[in-house]
């Protein structure tokens, strides 16, 4: 499903017109991201949890060379699924 699928969908289910559901979304994706960026975690009931995770600084190797290099430590958004949303899916 792509955005244009999902603002389609949204827009049926809710009585809304494609224009109001696409500025909902983008609004959703607009305040995750937000919060994210501020380390905050999104938990959104019934269907999951964004948080921020941390990714240590290791040791890598170049696939060209072969030549081992650091990789930096960094920050990587997560989601761990609610368990209904799991049920959901395995059905």
């Amino acid at each position: 499903m792509n955005k244009r699928t999902l603002v389609e969908t949204v827009a049926a289910k809710a009585g809304l017109t494609k224009t109001a559901a696409e500025s909902a979304l983008d609004a959703m994706v607009e305040a995750i991201s937000d919060a994210l960026a501020d380390g905050e975690k999104v938990a959104i009931p019934g269907f999951g949890t964004f948080e921020v995770k941390d990714r240590p600084a290791r040791t890598g190797r170049n696939p060209r060379t072969g030549e081992t290099m650091e990789i930096a430590a960094r920050k990587a958004p997560g989601f761990k699924p609610a368990t209904a949303l799991k049920n959901e899916v395995s059905r």
